[in-house]
């Protein structure tokens, strides 16, 4: 075992001693050290109920013969962090996350990891971890919130308070009914109720194989998330004594799965964020192209908030990824999985309680999957939308551009007034590199919508959108402003021709003009010059690269 480096020998007295301080018992010495890598916090709804998860997880450890020791890690809250600076942090913890795994697992040899996690980066950093370390591995994502309640009418996060407050500034509501949405949206532990950036990548990292059937959906604090990490407890030892890796689960293949389950359930943009980055970890080249054909393949089958009106309760009561990968069956890869069951296993197991939830493949809401990526001389490099969530009548637009360098300076414009009907919102300079951190903006397209604009306004920007954006709401545009991407060259009134089916992101200039605009064009002061975001802004690369460092580039 690896941990025998640090416990066996007569040289490892020392360490021996150190680890008898901490009460491990004598016993201990034969059995596999096991982390429990828990992102516990106060801060995060998603993450408040994981100290009982903790023990769950640690009973299922010690049922099987290993010796469980608990480590932590940060978590940041994209919805508490959203709409001011603080957001600029969320992305690059996601790193941080990693590397903090990777040094202690490595520090301590331990033999294998459950991970306990929910939200929206603790998530992808940890599989990055996963990839990375490549140690027995099981993730158990601590589930979603249930739905708010005012009488009969349920809520979510998204809809009843980010999209309440342009409901209210449009007259809409009053000042009751929106005190009302903000006391009764969250009711409890868990992650946000719809299929936003959190619960996406649970459900991606339950289709990849690295979670047990059912853990993505199962809701937090209830008794069947227990159940599931204590049998990730338990199954992480047999991995450990079967010698199965996190790169035998997470091959090509597994990535394949994981994005189509996404594009059929009409997951969050920033998946394709988080799955490139994981997979670059792991050695599997997954580009944006990898993502458009699949979205073109898969029919979206599971209308979720935002876009639709059900929640992740609902896809549990319907059967959860299990059943979506019954439906899915033959355009699934039949590959492993923690479980120990293979991909058709787990899909033929599964049973269906809702066609309506998870519709059948020849009835549809929408004939393609969640995401598109577009390209263009506004975008040579891509750029994503969450096509499903947005209006067939939007799915071409040309409007006239209102350039905002900031996402403060535009969310201004926004609730003050001055974005009118044809207009396209650009916020630049809100890039991995020129934010730094690559902020969400759901504070502006929620603010759009609840002002009833999102028929009659897009919204492009190189920064990114929480996955509770809906509408024509376009990010990750590459290359970003700060890199003197087309995008920092638009001015105040140029039109831009918006195509989804045919994946075009055009401004109407010629090459002529772009050249010329180009060579005026001065790279900006960075915002931060001191601290983490002024190191990670120096090593960040492109969002169409998943935004990972640098030297992870150059290594491959």
């Amino acid at each position: 075992m690896r941990s025998d480096e640090v416990k066996k020998g007569i040289e490892r007295v020392p360490h021996r001693a150190l680890l008898y301080a901490t009460g491990v018992p004598k016993r201990a010495w034969d059995m596999p050290f096991i982390g429990i890598v828990s992102s516990f916090t106060d801060l995060i709804p998603g993450h408040v109920g994981m100290r009982d998860l903790e023990r769950w997880i640690e009973k299922g450890i010690h049922s099987a013969g290993g010796y469980a020791f608990i480590f932590s890690v940060p978590g940041i809250c994209d919805g508490v962090a959203m709409g001011h600076s603080g957001m600029k942090y969320s992305l690059p913890s996601r790193e941080l996350i990693a590397d903090m795994i990777e040094v202690v697992v490595e520090a301590h040899k331990l033999d294998g990891l459950v991970m306990l996690t929910n939200c929206d980066k603790i998530t992808p950093g940890m599989l990055m971890a996963a990839a990375r370390i490549n140690i027995p591995t099981v993730v158990v994502t601590a589930g979603p919130m249930l739905s708010g309640r005012i009488g009969r009418k349920r809520l979510s996060l998204v809809r009843d308070t980010f999209e309440a407050v342009g409901r209210y500034k449009a007259q809409a509501i009053s000042e009751r009914e929106l005190e009302m949405c903000e006391m009764e949206a969250c009711p409890g532990q868990g992650s946000c109720q719809g299929l936003y950036t959190a619960n996406t990548m649970a459900c991606v990292t339950e289709a990849i194989g690295m979670s047990l059937p059912g853990c993505a959906t199962a809701i937090a604090g209830l008794a069947k998330k227990r159940r599931i990490a204590f049998e990730s407890g338990y199954r992480v030892v047999e991995l450990v004594k079967e010698g199965i890796k996190p790169l035998d689960i997470m091959t090509k293949e597994a990535f394949e799965n994981g994005i189509r389950i996404d594009m059929a359930l009409g997951g969050s943009t920033n998946a394709v964020l988080h799955i490139s980055a994981i997979a670059r970890e792991a050695k599997v080249n997954i580009t944006l192209d990898t993502f458009d054909k699949i979205s073109r393949e898969t029919p979206h089958i599971s209308n979720l908030r935002p876009g639709g009106d059900f929640m992740m309760e609902d896809l549990d009561a319907a059967g959860g990824i299990p059943a979506v990968m019954k439906r899915l069956r033959n355009l699934l890869n039949n590959t492993d999985t923690v479980s120990g069951k293979k991909i058709y296993d787990i899909a033929d197991e599964a049973e269906i309680f809702d066609d309506e939830v998870i519709r059948p493949l020849d009835n549809p809401y929408h004939k393609e999957g969640g995401i598109a990526v577009l390209f263009g001389n506004l975008a040579p490099e891509g750029a994503v939308i969450k096509q499903t969530a947005v209006s067939e009548k939007m799915m071409r637009f040309e409007g006239r551009a209102k350039i905002f360098n900031s996402e403060e300076e535009a969310m201004e414009a926004i609730l003050g007034g001055k974005i009118k009907v044809g207009d396209v919102v650009v916020i630049r300079y809100e890039g991995p590199k020129g934010g730094p951190g690559m902020r969400e903006m759901l504070a502006p397209t929620s603010a759009i919508v609840g002002m009833g604009l999102s028929e009659s306004v897009a919204l492009i920007t190189d920064g990114r959108f929480s996955g509770g954006t809906k509408g024509p709401c376009i990010g990750h545009v590459s290359p970003e402003a700060a890199e003197g991407g087309p995008i920092g060259l638009l001015k105040d009134g140029d039109v831009i021709k918006i195509d989804i089916p045919e994946r075009k992101l055009e401004v109407l200039l010629s090459e002529e003009e772009m050249n010329r605009r180009r060579s005026e064009w001065k790279a900006p002061e960075p915002k931060i010059k001191r601290g983490y975001l002024a190191r990670y802004a120096k090593f960040v690369t492109s969002a169409s690269t998943g935004a990972v460092y640098k030297d992870l580039l150059e290594g491959e």
